[in-house]
């Protein structure tokens, strides 16, 4: 099984040298307190027979490169460098004269124990873990059998930090993998919103287009005998949508792809509430006149809202096209301070039933609702159908007065 990436905090330091640092600040807590330090009168620990022999320190310093090798293969092959490491532990305590393995020969083991719970599987952190207490119990059960008295207690201790270490290892292999799992799913959900997005814009931009291409080659028909002119002029405006629609539909096939270079392209807005005026003259052309009224002080807008606008207006139109039997729209465009108000009304049948059953009305209310807005769409009294939508536009921040200015 390869390895989890290392811990952010820790990543910069390769876990064999924290190991490392744990064994030689063990090795100095172990000369030190066999030292009479400033302020004793003995000290801490009494030295044993062997420690400051040539046969102690070559001990000592086999234990060493134990150790050393551990750090080395922490990475590669963690449960052989744990052993390494016990060994070491277990070695550099024959020379003490102690009945256990002390803290500070152990001290190496426990970090050793909590890099491997925190960046291996459970299961090699259980092995590992098992592996301490195999060595601590062992050690132990050797000198009882060679007659030698033993520190119980004290080993309990060591076992006990290894059991710590190994816990916060585990807590914090945990925390990554909710951190992965969010970080995952965080990226999950923004491929099914842009997905939907898609999947929206190609709703609006078929559904209009092919309404367009209905009426124009329908009122082809009608005029190809009678007016061959007209007739030509109405197939040369099918096969420009036509060809419009073929290159928005390769766009947006071509984002649904994976991730590729060159398709960011396509996800961006194409189209904005400057494109209404082109909107009413092809839809005027195919047989629907669309008027086009504008209040207030028009200004550029963030481009989901300039986008979602359009979005709307679009699909009114052509909801008023397919399904309306009416020969004339009006579109108004309110830009306010705060919010930009839109409204399409027509003279058709009005909520009556349609000839097909569609997302149009539902894919504008996603759009107005993922921008905080209102949206109301019903026949009036008056009769025919109206879709009324606000958005909300950020009001722009005014750049701060100077000092001057301000006194």
């Amino acid at each position: 099984m390869s390895p989890t990436p290392s811990l952010p905090r820790l990543k910069l330091i390769p876990p064999g040298w924290w190991v490392g640092a744990g064994w030689y600040a063990g090795v100095l807590l172990t000369f030190l307190v066999r030292m009479r330090l400033p302020g004793e009168y003995q000290p801490s620990v009494r030295p044993g027979v062997l420690f400051y022999r040539w046969d102690g320190l070559l001990t000592q310093m086999i234990a060493a490169a134990l150790a050393a090798a551990g750090c080395v293969t922490l990475e590669r092959r963690p449960l052989k460098a744990m052993a390494l490491v016990l060994g070491a532990a277990a070695v550099a305590t024959v020379s003490l004269s102690v009945g256990e393995i002390p803290l500070a020969q152990f001290l190496a083991a426990d970090v050793a124990l909590y890099f491997i719970a925190a960046t291996r599987s459970r299961r090699t952190a259980l092995a590992a873990l098992l592996m301490a207490f195999g060595t601590l119990f062992g050690f132990l059960g050797v000198r009882l059998l060679a007659g030698w008295d033993v520190g119980t207690s004290a080993e309990l201790v060591v076992a006990l930090t290894a059991v710590v270490a190994w816990l916060l290892g585990g807590s914090a292999y945990e925390s990554r993998r909710h951190g992965e799992n969010l970080a995952a799913r965080a990226a999950e959900q923004a491929v099914v919103e842009e997905r939907l997005r898609i999947a929206r814009e190609m709703h609006d931009m078929v559904a209009h287009s092919v309404g367009i291409i209905a009426l124009q080659a329908g009122a082809a028909a009608r005029v190809v005998h009678t007016r061959p002119d007209a007739a030509r002029e109405a197939m040369s405006a099918v096969e420009t949508a036509g060809r419009e629609t073929l290159s928005g539909l390769r766009r947006l096939l071509g984002a649904l792809r994976e991730a590729e270079p060159g398709y960011e392209a396509a996800l961006r807005p194409t189209e904005g509430l400057a494109d209404v005026e082109r909107l009413a003259r092809t839809t005027t052309a195919a047989g629907v006149r669309v008027e086009v009224h504008w209040a207030g002080e028009r200004r550029p807008l963030p481009p989901d809202i300039d986008l979602s606008a359009f979005r709307i207006i679009q699909e009114s139109v052509t909801n008023v096209v397919r399904h309306a039997a009416a020969d004339s729209c009006r579109v108004s465009v309110v830009y306010g301070s705060e919010e930009l108000a839109i409204e399409v009304t027509d003279r058709g049948r009005g909520a009556g039933p349609a000839p097909e059953a569609g997302f149009g009305l539902v894919g504008i209310r996603e759009r107005v609702a993922l921008l905080h807005g209102e949206f109301v769409a019903a026949s009036p009294p008056e009769g025919g159908f109206r879709v009324t939508a606000r958005l909300p536009v950020p009001v722009p921040v005014p750049v701060a007065a100077s000092a001057e200015d301000a006194a």
